[in-house]
């Protein structure tokens, strides 16, 4: 049964990399292309809970990393992550990582798993946003926290918390799923 359970969650860790990955080819072009990986992402960690939808998130990390067309645009490899872009796409792991600790810490009730998803997006915020103004720097003039802040959070915000209000919804359908699923093959 203990394999059985091991298949399972490699699986599922397998399935929400692919969701990741195609939430991220919905996407409309910007400075920071606005696409549906953070509510893979929100998915993931709220379905399939901190470890595994962590895990999840670092698979499709790596997958990207190592040039799978995973990313915004169907692109991959090391120079997206290296991009101004790329904390957030780093962000993602923080965010999920942020998320499982909350998790760890208050439990998963509803209530909790949306502040978990909240503070995992202000996480991945912080991330990206340093990361983009470093990067910036490198290749123009320095770009101020508030200039960054207007390019690539605040016209976000909205959206995302959409992204969470409807990851939120899902995650209770397909956790009660899966937990059935799981209490069928341990059991």
């Amino acid at each position: 049964m203990k394999s059985k359970q091991k298949l399972l969650d490699m699986t599922y860790v397998a399935l929400f990399a692919v969701v990741i990955a195609a939430c991220s080819w919905i996407s409309v072009p910007a400075a920071v292309p606005f696409t549906m990986q953070t509510f893979g992402v929100f998915m993931a960690v709220g379905t399939l809970g901190g470890k595994r939808g962590t895990l999840a998130v670092l698979v499709y990390l790596l997958l990207g990393t190592f040039g799978a067309p995973v990313f915004a645009g169907f692109t991959g490899g090391v120079g997206c992550i290296l991009g101004s872009t790329g904390g957030y796409i780093v962000g993602f792991l923080a965010s999920a990582l942020t998320m499982w600790g909350l998790e760890r810490l208050l439990g998963r009730s509803y209530p909790r798993l949306a502040f978990s998803m909240v503070a995992g997006l202000l996480v991945c915020y912080l991330f990206g946003t340093i990361w983009f103004m470093v990067v910036y720097a490198k290749g123009a003039e320095p770009m101020g926290m508030w200039a960054a802040l207007c390019a690539c959070v605040f016209p976000y915000v909205l959206p995302d918390l959409l992204k969470i209000a409807l990851a939120l919804t899902l995650c209770k359908r397909l956790s009660k799923a899966i937990k059935l699923n799981l209490d069928q093959v341990a059991g």
